[in-house]
């Protein structure tokens, strides 16, 4: 799915974080699931997704709905 997004390195990753990238993939035509989020996240800050998914949902959802709404 994040080559389909055009992320092809873990550089492009880092540098787009895991909000961007998940709208990417969103835009690239996928229907990723909120799992696909978490694991993007956990995996830049080196945690389990589902410690990223309990402590950190709310900010990632918020980065996520600001990003589709200015790409509209």
């Amino acid at each position: 799915m994040l080559e389909a997004a055009g992320i092809k390195t873990v550089n492009q990753l880092q540098n787009k974080g895991a909000a961007a990238a998940f709208v990417a993939v969103k835009r690239a035509g996928c229907t990723p699931s909120l799992n696909l989020l978490w694991a993007i996240e956990g995996a830049l800050t080196d945690r389990d997704w589902k410690d990223v998914a309990k402590n950190d949902r709310l900010s990632l959802l918020t980065q996520v709905e600001i990003l589709e709404k200015e790409q509209q």
